[in-house]
């Protein structure tokens, strides 16, 4: 029984550690079939989200599914410390005979093991043993360890939350919200500073690097919404993308080398999270030739020189492709404004992707139907 016991209390113990070290300390994706974080994050975000979709109130809904990042660092925390009690527990239980005095049962070893990691030291049983005064001390570093840690990742969530948000909220002011490209190219040309589109292409490109690197290696930041509404990290990428296509296949006399570098990183970014969370959706633009006739329309009429209309849909649409369904997915996964290109009407994407198994699908994006098709989205991403 104790040799039972001990194995068992050293393999919840190393899982723990491995966990925190892998959620925490390594900055680069690190799945795993043992990654309590990883399951945890999964199955919690399912029935959050599940719950949240179906209420009628957009304000309630929004809050309640903003809480769900900074929640789960804490509920991480808990789980943390709760597994540590539990396989310390086991060990001080294999052990009892070096403790005064020795535990009657699993439950008063558990308590003392509680004691020992959150540093409180009643004295009422006491480590007398030199085995058990060992690991006694380390269940004290194991549970400061832990706190400390997880206060430090929060503060890192928060710093690479700040900067993804800045660009984000900047877009509002120009493309509407939820932004869109057909409204942020109205607004440049309006003010007259299409000229400065380049560097705003620019702006875009070096965040994509940044947020791809961030959103990677600490997948939860991926969970953590805008603190405004009508505002995601999702539809902002996908307006900006969206005005790079534009400025690639549509406009003329403006410069395009800024433009295919943006849309090169971005595509890559929303590739590597769809990839990362296993969606494989069917690439597609997600537009027809009526939308895009409507948007081609309103560009002339906000004064820009125009490629002849029949090559320019053809060059969008292939360029358009290579991400829009993606994001598609992504926007409906976490439950937030789809992609609006043209600003004043929504397109209402229709996109099937396909999972490992292909008798699963689920179809695309908008914000309207978007909570019913995201919910079974939801129901069919992989854990994170």
């Amino acid at each position: 029984m104790e040799l039972i016991a001990l194995v068992a209390g050293i393999i919840i113990i190393g899982l723990v550690f491995w966990d925190v070290f892998e959620t925490i300390v390594v900055p680069r994706p690190t799945p795993g079939r043992f990654r309590i974080a990883k399951h945890l994050t999964g199955s919690t975000w399912r029935a959050w989200r599940a719950g949240c979709v179906r209420l009628r109130s957009g304000l309630q809904r929004e809050l309640l599914l903003g809480i769900y990042a900074p929640a789960l660092v804490l509920i991480l925390l808990v789980v943390w410390i709760i597994l540590l009690v539990l396989g310390y527990g086991l060990v001080f239980f294999a052990l009892r005979d070096q403790l005064s005095p020795p535990p009657a049962d699993l439950g008063v070893a558990t308590y003392f093991a509680g004691t020992s990691i959150l540093t409180l030291g009643f004295g009422d049983v006491l480590a007398v043993g030199g085995v058990a005064r060992i690991v006694t001390l380390t269940a004290a570093a194991s549970g400061l360890g832990t706190v400390a840690l997880v206060i430090t990742y929060l503060f890192s969530l928060f710093a690479s939350f700040q900067r993804r948000e800045i660009l984000v909220v900047r877009l509002g002011a120009r493309a509407g919200a939820p932004p869109s490209a057909v409204s942020l190219l109205e607004t440049y040309a309006r003010i007259g500073i299409t000229d400065q589109l380049p560097s705003l292409f620019e702006d875009w490109e070096t965040w994509s690097a940044e947020v791809l690197d961030s959103h990677v290696a600490y997948p939860l930041l991926a969970y953590f919404r805008s603190s405004h509404d009508n505002a995601s990290w999702v539809s902002a990428l996908g307006a900006v993308l969206d005005s790079a296509s534009f400025v690639l296949t549509t406009i003329r006399g403006i410069p395009r080398g800024q433009a295919e570098l943006t849309k090169r990183v971005g595509a890559h970014f929303v590739e590597d999270i769809a990839n990362f969370l296993d969606f494989h959706p069917v690439d597609g633009s997600g537009v027809d030739r009526d939308a895009f006739d409507e948007a081609y329309g309103r560009l002339a009429d906000a004064g820009y020189e125009l490629e002849d209309a029949d090559v320019a849909w053809r060059s969008f649409e292939r360029a358009r492709g290579t991400y829009a369904a993606r994001l598609g997915v992504l926007a409906d996964y976490w439950a937030v404004s789809g992609v609006r290109w043209t600003g004043e009407k929504t397109s209402q994407l229709s996109i099937s992707h396909e999972r490992k198994d292909p008798a699963e699908r689920a179809v695309g994006v908008g914000t309207a139907a978007g909570a019913e098709r995201a919910d079974r989205v939801s129901e069919r991403s992989r854990d994170v």
